[in-house]
């Protein structure tokens, strides 16, 4: 059942996540996405073969922690209005998505404690509320480290000068064989671990 709970919250999230950059995107002047049926919650346009279905039931059978992600949405920062400035805007919408839902959780988190005497009473919703804010805080922090090609790289890459941008960006040919590493050898839990317990513990009630 937590596999299955946690599939579809992470589903939810990452779709979200990448809906936040399209709808960035076009407030800022770039129609790419929204032309291509991308600024929806249906699920189906966002899906990613292997980041959606395969990789997610894959950690589900072996018991590790579910993850994956959707299709990016596409964007021409040349429609931009002011497109370097409007870039990190939009590369900091995921995230900024991601922990918006986390904070929501923790608030209807907060209603339920504060009106129900027993949570057990709502056990079903505090359950998955709890695996909405654990699995936003990971993917708002996971994005946010500067390994191209995450969004902490993007908002990296647009604020550095131009020639050291350039050398920056050739790092992304290898960037998902780094972030692959860092994910086998846990280096990347390590990371991320300290700010995402506290986020977690802070949003749940649980400090």
């Amino acid at each position: 059942m937590k596999y299955v709970v946690s599939v579809v919250v992470l589903l939810f999230s990452i779709i979200v996540h990448e809906v936040a950059h399209g709808f960035v995107a076009y407030k800022r002047g770039d129609s790419t996405a929204k032309l291509l049926g991308r600024l929806t919650l249906n699920p189906i346009p966002h899906i990613d073969i292997l980041g959606s279905i395969i990789l997610p039931a894959f950690l589900m059978l072996v018991g590790a922690p579910v993850f994956g992600w959707a299709k990016p949405v596409p964007i021409n920062m040349y429609n931009l209005k002011n497109p370097k400035q409007d870039m990190i805007f939009v590369s900091l919408a995921g995230v900024t998505a991601n922990f918006l839902l986390a904070v929501i959780a923790g608030a209807i988190m907060f209603l339920i404690r504060a009106f129900f005497a027993d949570v057990s009473v709502m056990a079903s919703i505090y359950f998955i509320l709890q695996y909405v804010i654990v699995i936003n805080i990971v993917l708002m922090l996971f994005n946010l480290i500067p390994i191209p090609p995450l969004d902490g790289s993007r908002v990296v890459f647009f604020l550095l000068p131009r020639d050291l941008a350039q050398k920056y960006a050739r790092i992304e040919r290898y960037g998902f064989l780094i972030i692959l590493v860092l994910l086998a050898t846990n280096i990347l839990w390590k990371i991320i671990a300290p700010a995402a317990n506290f986020l977690i513990k802070l949003l749940s009630g649980a400090m």
